[in-house]
């Protein structure tokens, strides 16, 4: 996103006007469109350097860097938006592994006639959620394809962070007898667009829970700092999928507690209307974390002090298991497993 050189003589109509092919030629509407929209919003010194990439230096200790794309739809839902949430998303991917985000890149792949108040709002969103997690975006793309190529805007990020010296987090280092901590409610990202897809109306607002987590996630390190063993983020897929996933890679298996489990009522009923099962809704700004058992209340206490975290609870434990179950005990006393779903209950949701 290069900043041109020299200001042009009218500016982009954002309110009226819509994304056209020659927004994403290489040429002087694209210019105009990057200057105008994109670098008015996340304008940064990196940013304003005008280069093809961002040159920055770090602290001391282990690089994290991952990559995302995000689709949703519908762009705009209660509680957030593509641009919010694609920000939120990246950066508690580099947060899960108990690093702190630093920057963003960002690529849009427009739609030809996509409103330009709708960028300008989605591009908007994603700049206050920066500035929110003082994490800065400093270089990215802009293409754009034709009518019908593509469904409005979808954006890709990829987030880079450290990690302090000593600290390893991994998907693969859960051992039999941790606990599993869950830092709120389950379910309410993906009922609140699924609720917006389908012009669904309840009794009270479902809101998405699209946050970013890294100061949530400092505040566990502190107070766990040997005794954490792994944090995710479990987004598609929901709870179930997460823990399916890191069963297979500790080699372990999972016993929870349902009734341990926070699900808000008016999700639990929205699900119950729509024939969902919390466990495998998406989160945006939630986290699961495996704690050594003698660290395990002390995490939980600092995870219930911060804002993010106000309802954490102890889920369940690690167990030694071959088989690598997921195994839940009902409210009402039985027991299920929670296996992988074969597809997705509720596409397009991030």
């Amino acid at each position: 996103m290069n900043r041109p050189e020299k200001p042009f003589r009218r500016k982009l109509d954002i309110k009226n006007g819509r994304v056209d092919l020659s927004h994403g030629a290489g040429g002087r509407a694209m210019a105009q469109l990057v200057a105008d929209l994109f670098v008015a919003a996340f304008d940064n010194d990196m940013l304003s350097a005008g280069n093809d990439q961002a040159a920055f230096d770090v602290s001391e200790g282990r690089m994290v860097m991952t990559t995302d794309g995000y689709v949703v739809s519908p762009l705009f839902f209660p509680g957030g938006d593509i641009g919010s949430l694609s920000v939120h998303g990246t950066i508690n991917d580099v947060a899960m592994a108990g690093a702190r985000p630093l920057y963003l890149s960002a690529s849009f792949i427009i739609e030809e006639g996509f409103a330009l108040s709708d960028l300008s709002r989605i591009v908007g969103s994603m700049a206050a959620a920066a500035r929110d997690a003082r994490v800065k975006i400093v270089t990215g793309d802009t293409k754009v394809v034709e009518r019908g190529k593509a469904d409005g805007v979808f954006i890709s990020t990829t987030g880079v962070g450290v990690v302090p010296e000593g600290l390893n987090l991994s998907a693969d280092a859960a051992r039999p007898g941790d606990k599993v901590l869950l830092s709120g409610t389950i379910g309410d990202h993906g009922i609140a667009v699924m609720s917006k897809r389908e012009n669904l109306t309840f009794d009270t607002e479902i809101l998405s829970d699209s946050a970013a987590l890294h100061g949530l996630v400092a505040a566990m390190v502190a107070a766990g700092g040997p005794g954490l063993r792994l944090m995710r983020d479990p987004t598609r897929g929901g709870l179930a999928a997460t823990l399916n996933e890191v069963a297979a890679s500790s080699g372990v298996g999972f016993k929870l507690e349902e009734a341990a489990i926070p699900v808000r009522p008016q999700v639990h009923a929205a699900c119950e209307f729509l024939g969902l099962d919390p466990l495998y809704v998406a989160n945006e700004g939630k986290l699961v974390a495996v704690v050594a058992p003698d660290h395990a209340e002390a995490v939980l206490t600092a995870m219930r002090a911060h804002p993010l975290g106000l309802d954490a609870a102890p889920i369940g434990e690690v167990v030694a298991d071959d088989n690598r179950f997921v195994q839940l005990t009902t409210a009402f006393g039985g027991g299920r497993i929670v296996d992988w779903l074969s597809g997705d209950q509720l596409p397009r949701i991030c």
